[in-house]
């Protein structure tokens, strides 16, 4: 029962839910592009982490799956990259709604990602990478997070 003077209403009366929705694509890639940032930062951390913790008489880096974790996560990170790039172009060129499907892959692609990065990074700091003594655990909340604002993966993938 709210009353809005006729010169303030956009499109049209009863069309708010159409207007938010048409900000949702634009506002996911958004989020997707800042969880690629984090997860590069991690990567970051990661390896730098890796070459200067020595464990059992060697580097970190030298030791077990970091190499593979260090290359996956690389991989990982490109693949939401291409995704997110190729999602904003469809959305330039063609529109929201066209772009519908594009946006929804990377909403569930790019925080899930990203997130095994950021997971990967807290491993390598050992407890450490729990606390708040790096930024590994805000990015993981964020990431986390993101699987489930503006609809869960599951939405997304129907």
């Amino acid at each position: 029962n709210v009353r809005v003077p006729v010169e303030n209403i956009l499109l049209g009366e009863g069309r708010g839910f159409e207007i938010a929705q048409g900000r949702l694509g634009p506002g996911r890639i958004h989020h997707c592009m800042r969880a690629i940032g984090m997860a590069e930062a991690a990567l970051e951390m990661m390896c730098q982490r890796l070459v200067s913790r020595t464990a059992f008489h060697k580097p970190l880096s030298e030791q077990g799956v970091w190499r593979e974790r260090i290359a996956e996560s690389r991989m990982l990170i490109e693949q939401s990259r291409w995704m997110v790039l190729n999602a904003a172009y469809r959305m330039d060129t063609v529109g929201n709604k066209v772009a519908a499907k594009e946006i929804a892959m990377i909403k569930v692609l790019t925080p899930n990602n990203c997130v095994k990065v950021i997971d990967w990074a807290m491993q390598a700091f050992g407890a450490m990478g729990l606390s708040q003594d790096t930024l590994l655990t805000h990015f993981y909340a964020y990431e986390r997070h993101l699987r489930v604002a503006d609809g869960p993966d599951e939405v997304h993938r129907n």
